[in-house]
């Protein structure tokens, strides 16, 4: 049957499921042709309007660690969503690019996550054992605000998170002037199949509000993302 009779697809050999939008620039790459469910649709039970909220925390969670505006704007937040004491879910712990911070090419705001979710569930009120906190990450679900490089979307499989949730597509970075390794999440979701842990991967989400943290730093024509000015004679962004 032909591919575009589908509307969404599920890589049964992976166990993975995946989403995406349909806005033009986010079906630029082959692969992006696959036809896959849209962002707004309420996927796992969770409303669009409760991921619209997380992919806003992600967009914060910059603002969080200290710079609202940074050159590498690239926020995550990772999230309990079987934790019904709240019904937008419980966040658990945030992270932001550190690498010009840490001297640490590899600290993407995934990895950033990530890495403070560990520490986090290691700590009270959790006090989780190492094998514990592991065992924990398959119940959560990681939102970042622009998608994942390969080595954060490998990452995010290894852990084996729930979902997988992001805002600007590798495609919209690219035509903005970002470096990027061009290969898509969906590649590596689908190359996957060997790991435990199906994961759900939700894609184009909120991207009007997360595309503008990534459209200025190449293009001076193009205004900071809100709460945000240009420094005169520096082409950079600060809080206003």
């Amino acid at each position: 049957m032909p591919l575009h009779l589908f509307k969404s697809i599920t890589l049964l050999l992976a166990s993975t499921s995946l989403s995406t939008g349909h806005s033009n620039h986010h079906a630029r790459r082959d692969v992006s042709q696959e036809p896959l469910s849209q962002p707004e649709l309420s996927i796992n039970s969770i409303p669009f309007s409760t991921r619209a909220y997380w992919m806003r925390r992600a967009n914060q969670a910059l603002a969080d660690l200290g710079n609202p505006c940074p050159f590498a704007a690239f926020g995550s937040v990772i999230v309990n969503h079987t934790d019904t004491s709240n019904p937008l879910g419980k966040l658990v712990c945030i992270g932001a690019n550190s690498n010009s911070a840490m001297g640490n090419p590899t600290l993407h705001g995934e990895i950033a996550a990530i890495n403070n979710c560990s520490a986090v569930l290691q700590a009270p009120p959790y006090n989780l054992t190492p094998a514990a906190a592991l065992a924990a990450l398959p119940k959560l679900s990681l939102y970042t605000n622009a998608e994942s490089c390969p080595m954060c979307a490998s990452a995010i499989r290894w852990a084996g998170f729930r979902e997988y949730i992001y805002g600007t597509t590798i495609d919209y970075l690219i035509e903005k002037g970002w470096g990027q390794i061009r290969v898509a999440s969906f590649e590596i979701f689908e190359k996957s199949m060997d790991l435990p842990n199906p994961s759900r991967l939700i894609a184009a989400v909120l991207t009007n509000e997360t595309d503008p943290y990534f459209s200025w730093q190449f293009d001076p024509t193009k205004s900071c993302p809100n709460g945000c000015a240009r420094v005169n004679g520096t082409g950079s962004c600060a809080k206003s």
